[in-house]
């Protein structure tokens, strides 16, 4: 049995780490863990309480003193060993993505090779820590910038990449010498788990990783909590502005990335045999749940038709069901909860007027699990709710534009600005997009604009808040303070 895991009536339930061990959460009840492709209950997640969070802080702020003053090369070798770990057990960890969020096993595979991209980034800290300085700025006078860490860092992860988007921020704040707090989904808990099995086999000091499982309350205390030096958060922009608002009220660090409306402009130069695939997997890849997922499709002029009717085609092709049988191309959606709201949407956009070209309703899916079949809708007003509001799930929006300026006019009117794509054969016209954009992440004949790791990620306007961006040189400008030394030896 894992350590961190015991039984209730034959379902795991969770237990947290803190301070270098697994104990049972203080706080009262459990929230179920489901297999999203089956319906069934997997696991029971605690539901921890502020005492919970406050001794995972407490071993945190007590390791910190001497993990900070560990050298950073040896805090290096530590995500040295963390990344092979990973690797060793890469199909382990995807499989359990793939059961606790419903992802295709080949999208959950992805995402941790993503992940293990974020450590070894963070095992280059001893050069990307290195400060600067200058001689005799005045006479007789030095000046030296040296990075330190804050102390005790904590993040706050989505449910829609497990294993991806903790370790965009847990293997840079401790390779900087900082300590680190964790709480997962309470809807996906599983592969984090594990990975903090790994951990605990990297040898770092007790108190330096620490896993709290739970809900709000567990979030707002991580926001409050006087002892918290820096909060990372992923997840929608109502959540990400409340948490950037009462953390930074609170003192604290903060960068939280937020939701999208992720635009993908499709020229009439544009090769749809190799463009629409990639638009299909934007909007399609991860049942739609993702930060980075195409929502509205815009079309310049007679491009219109020809890349509505093969966005339908390539939609209608999808095969739909467990992301672990071999074969399938897209999951179910995270919860039962999530699939009604998803097909609220689609009610709600035929309510709006918007043509349905493909109505994933009327498709034959798997009885269990949380399945929606694949959607497009033709011809939505950006001013509509479906052309307004992320809906997160596998449903396709075209707005058909006259040119590209009218496409950067719906583009800028809109208060996300994540990700955006352009598909042309005009280096031009490419050109124009990328410096014309007001998305901090652009794609040209690329449909999911991910940066790699060591490239800062993160949206504009309402899809983040804060200064400094996810991993790349921003991560350890965001786990560290300069500090300036002036010196003067008479």
């Amino acid at each position: 049995m894992s350590p961190g895991l015991f039984y209730n009536s034959s379902v795991l339930v969770l237990q947290n780490f803190i301070g270098g061990r697994w104990t049972p959460a203080k706080g009262a009840g459990t929230i179920d863990v489901h297999n999203p492709a089956r319906g069934t209950v997997i696991a029971r997640a605690p539901l921890s309480s502020r005492a919970d969070l406050d001794a995972a802080v407490r071993a945190a702020a007590a390791a910190f003193p001497g993990w900070s003053e560990t050298p950073p090369v040896v805090r290096a070798r530590a995500m040295f060993r963390f990344r092979h770990l990973l690797d060793e057990h890469l199909e382990e960890l995807a499989r359990l993505v793939t059961t606790e969020h419903g992802k295709t096993l080949d999208e959950a595979r992805g995402s941790v090779r993503r992940g293990i991209e974020c450590v070894e980034v963070a095992c280059g800290a001893p050069s990307m820590l290195m400060g600067y300085g200058l001689e005799n700025v005045a006479p007789d006078l030095d000046c030296q910038v040296m990075r330190q860490p804050l102390g005790v860092t904590a993040a706050i992860a989505p449910f829609n990449f497990p294993a991806m988007v903790p370790l965009w921020f847990l293997p840079f704040a401790v390779a900087c010498g900082n300590t680190f707090v964790l709480k997962p989904s309470e809807q996906v808990p599983l592969s984090q788990q594990r990975i903090f099995e790994l951990l605990e086999r990297c040898d770092l000091p007790p108190g330096v990783v620490n896993l709290v499982h739970g809900g709000q309350e567990v979030a707002e205390a991580i926001c409050d909590h006087p002892d918290i030096r820096a909060v990372s958060f992923v997840g929608s922009t109502r959540v990400a502005r409340a948490v950037y608002q009462r953390a930074t009220a609170a003192g604290k660090r903060v960068q939280a990335l937020g939701g999208a409306k992720n635009f993908i402009v499709v020229l009439p130069d544009a090769d749809l045999d190799r463009a629409i695939p990639t638009i299909a997997e934007s909007f399609y890849g991860c049942a739609g749940e993702r930060c980075l997922a195409g929502s509205v499709l815009l079309p310049v002029g007679a491009a219109h038709a020809p890349a509505r009717d093969r966005l339908v085609e390539a939609a209608r092709s999808l095969r739909v069901g467990d992301g672990l049988d071999p074969g399938v191309q897209m999951g179910p959606v995270i919860s039962a909860r999530h699939r009604d709201r998803v097909e609220e949407y689609v009610a709600l956009g035929v309510a709006e007027g918007a043509t349905l070209a493909l109505d994933g309703r009327t498709r034959a899916l798997p009885r269990d699990g949380y399945f929606v079949g694949p959607t497009v809708f033709d011809r939505v007003s950006p001013d509509t709710r479906i052309g307004r509001e992320e809906i997160f799930g596998p449903v396709a929006t075209v707005c058909p534009v006259r040119d590209l300026d009218e496409a950067f006019r719906i583009m800028d009117a809109h208060p996300n600005a994540n990700a955006t794509s352009i598909f042309t054969a005009s280096g031009r016209a490419a050109r124009e997009f990328a410096h014309r954009a007001t998305a901090s992440m652009v794609g040209v004949n690329i449909g999911v604009a991910a940066p790699m790791a060591y490239f800062p990620f993160g949206g504009a306007r309402d899809s983040f808040f804060g200064d400094l961006k996810v991993h790349g040189r921003d991560a350890f400008a965001f786990y560290t303070d300069q500090k300036v030394t002036m010196s003067r030896w008479v």
